[in-house]
């Protein structure tokens, strides 16, 4: 793609999302005119309707309510126009209001579901795609780092991913990229996608052999990472620029083609910060990227996981 090419394109998306930001409206056919922010939670303070999950109740619900409402008042004024939805911990393995507002709201949501990988997880994967999800978030538990992907569930889940096209997505830390690394190897073919740089710097430091292992997975050509969660860490201050080195060799390991941009909304409007730095950090202060770089990061690349 030439500048000029790049540049036309940027500026055709920029004004697509100064329209709906003077809107403030999204229809399905404009879903596609603006960013997409590649991770949010929602949930409702409706328990009657989603009960929540065994060993959750009310007062773990902080905040009470995030309703798409409520993340539109926060998205839309930046020229986010489609969402990824995370399954929320509160319901399990219960997705229903996850897909209930993805089937809501047309076009403008994607989903990443949360499943049991003991209780038959490619027919549950199989299900959850009919309904819209293109991933499906693991985590580690209580496992020890070297064994919690090395179970029967977990390979058949990489296995229907490698199949599909489904995404495996992280929830990590760093301590756990040697074992993703691992199942990489086993299942080239799978999509993999590491949340919130791996968490690095939620301790307030940003240790550099922590980053190169994340840059380590970049040789897994279906390995991309979301560059997120900017109210967590590092100096977990706006406007974050102490997180530009680290998206920088993100950047340059992954390429913008395996990058994307992510709130982790609802917690990165509580506690003093707003949705509106997060993105400022990739469209005005990432001064090193291009227009394209930017198309990529903030659009195309949560597009062809989650939206294809």
């Amino acid at each position: 793609m030439t500048q000029e090419m790049s540049r036309r394109s940027f500026n055709k998306t920029s004004a697509a999302i100064a329209a709906v930001t003077a809107t403030g409206a999204v229809d399905a056919k404009d879903a596609d005119a603006g960013w997409i922010d590649a991770h949010v939670h929602v949930w409702t303070k409706d328990l009657d309707a989603y009960p929540l999950g065994e060993n959750y109740s009310r007062e773990d619900m902080q905040p009470a309510n995030f309703p798409p409402e409520e993340l539109f008042s926060h998205c839309k004024p930046v020229g986010v126009s489609r969402v990824v939805l995370i399954q929320m911990s509160y319901y399990r393995f219960d997705n229903s209001y996850m897909t209930d507002m993805m089937a809501r709201h047309k076009g403008v949501f994607g989903g990443v579901a949360v499943i049991d990988e003991n209780d038959n997880p490619r027919k549950a994967m199989l299900k959850m795609k009919r309904l819209g999800c293109r991933g499906f978030r693991i985590r580690p538990g209580e496992a020890s780092p070297d064994k919690w992907l090395d179970t029967p569930g977990m390979h058949e889940m990489w296995r229907t991913g490698a199949k599909e096209g489904l995404a495996m997505c992280h929830l990590i830390d760093a301590k756990h990229l040697d074992s993703v690394d691992e199942m990489c190897r086993k299942y080239p073919d799978t999509p993999v996608v590491i949340d919130h740089f791996a968490r690095i710097g939620v301790d307030g430091q940003i240790r550099k052999e922590d980053v190169d292992n994340l840059c380590n997975i970049a040789k897994h050509k279906n390995a991309s990472v979301k560059l997120s969660a900017y109210y967590a860490l590092g100096k977990k201050a706006e406007p974050y620029t102490d997180l530009l080195p680290m998206i920088r060799r993100c950047l340059d390991a992954y390429g913008p083609e395996r990058c994307m941009w992510a709130s982790d909304g609802p917690f990165q409007v509580v506690g003093g910060h707003e949705y509106a730095p997060s993105i400022k950090l990739i469209t005005d202060h990432a001064d090193f990227l291009s227009d394209s770089d930017r198309q990529l990061i903030l659009c195309k690349t949560a597009e062809r996981i989650f939206f294809s």
